[in-house]
C-alpha cells in the first residue's frame, strides 16, 4: 500500500529536487563548457570570457595539434600500463591480505587489522618514504616507484574484508568439509560472491592511478617514464603548449599563441574522456559494492 505523503513531506521533496538539479548543473556546465570549447574556433575561444554553452564553427585543429605531440601517446601508453599493473598487482595483494585477516581462526587477525588502521591516522610521511623508495628499494626513475607505492590502501582492504565477512560461515566449512583449500576457496567461493565490492575496488584503483602525478614527479626523470598527467601538467599550469604543437610540418601556419586556450580544453577532454567512458561498465556494482563492504560484517 502506498503511503499518502504529508504537506511537510511534499515540501521537502521539492527544495530537495530543486536543490539536486542545482547540483547537476554546477557539476555538468564545467564538463560542458571544456567539450564546446575544444571543438570550437580557436580565436573566437581566445575571445570568451565567460562560461561556454554552445560550439562555435565546429572543427577539430585543437585536437589534431594535441595529438601530433608524441609526449601525448608516450604518456597514455605509460599512464595505461601504470593503471594495468598498479590495479592488477594491488587487487591481488588486497584480496589476499583480506582474506587472511577475514576467515575465522586466523592467528592475531584483530591485531594486523588495528596496525593496519593505524597507518590510515599516522604515517611516516613524504620525506621516509622518499629515502625507502630511493636508498633503501633503489627505486629513483623506475617505473616501480609509481606503481608500488599505489598497490596497497588500507580503505580497500577493509572494503573487501568486510565484504569477505558477509560471506556465511557454514558455506566455507562446508567447501572444507569437500576438500577445499584456502585457494580454492578465495578464488571460487569468494571472490564470485564479493564480485560488486571488487569492481567498486577495481573502479577506485583505476581513477586513482590515472590521476596521479606526484610519484611520477618526485621519482622519474625520464620523460620517456612520464605519465599522461605529468604532460597535461606542463601544459595546463606552466602554459607550456610548444610540446603540444607537434612537429615543424604542422598545417597550422598562423601564430600558435591563438591555439594555446583551444589546446588546455582539447587536452583535458584527451586525459578525462577514457575515464568516462570506463565508468559506466562497471557503474551498476558502485552503489552495491560499497555499501556491501561499508555496512556488512
Amino acid at each position: 500500500m502506498k503511503r499518502k505523503k504529508t504537506v511537510p513531506g511534499r515540501i521537502f521533496d521539492f527544495f530537495n529536487t530543486i536543490f539536486f538539479i542545482f547540483v547537476i548543473v554546477i557539476c555538468i556546465l564545467p564538463i560542458w563548457h571544456v567539450v564546446c570549447a575544444s571543438f570550437s574556433d580557436a580565436a573566437w575561444v581566445m575571445a570568451q570570457t565567460g562560461v561556454i554553452t554552445h560550439i562555435k564553427d565546429f572543427n577539430l585543429n585543437g585536437y589534431k595539434l594535441v595529438f601530433e605531440n608524441k609526449e601525448i601517446w608516450s604518456g597514455y601508453l605509460n599512464t595505461i600500463f601504470y593503471c594495468v599493473v598498479t590495479t592488477a598487482l594491488g587487487l591481488l595483494i588486497t584480496v589476499m591480505a583480506s582474506y587472511v585477516t577475514a576467515i575465522k581462526g586466523v592467528l592475531w587477525a584483530d591485531a594486523i587489522m588495528l596496525f593496519a588502521s593505524f597507518t590510515m591516522l599516522f604515517n611516516g610521511g613524504m620525506i621516509s618514504s622518499y629515502i625507502i623508495n630511493t636508498q633503501m628499494l633503489h627505486l629513483y626513475d623506475s617505473r616501480w616507484a609509481v606503481i608500488l607505492p599505489g598497490c596497497f590502501s588500507v580503505m580497500y582492504l577493509i572494503l573487501i574484508r568486510t565484504a569477505m565477512k558477509g560471506v556465511p560461515d557454514s558455506l566455507i566449512e562446508s567447501a572444507m568439509l569437500d576438500g577445499a583449500g584456502h585457494m580454492t576457496i578465495l578464488f571460487q567461493i569468494m571472490l564470485p560472491l564479493i564480485k560488486a565490492t571488487l569492481a567498486t575496488v577495481i573502479l577506485y584503483y583505476v581513477v586513482m592511478q590515472w590521476n596521479s602525478w606526484f610519484q611520477a614527479a618526485i621519482y622519474l626523470r625520464d620523460r620517456s617514464k612520464y605519465p599522461l598527467q605529468i604532460i597535461i601538467k606542463e601544459i595546463l599550469i606552466t602554459g607550456d603548449t610548444t610540446s603540444a604543437n607537434g612537429s615543424s610540418s604542422s598545417d597550422f601556419s598562423g601564430d600558435m599563441t591563438m591555439y594555446k586556450q583551444l589546446i588546455k580544453y582539447c587536452t583535458i577532454v584527451v586525459s578525462t574522456a577514457p575515464i568516462f567512458a570506463f565508468y559506466p561498465f562497471i557503474q551498476k556494482y558502485f552503489e552495491s559494492g560499497v555499501m556491501i563492504g561499508a555496512v556488512k560484517g
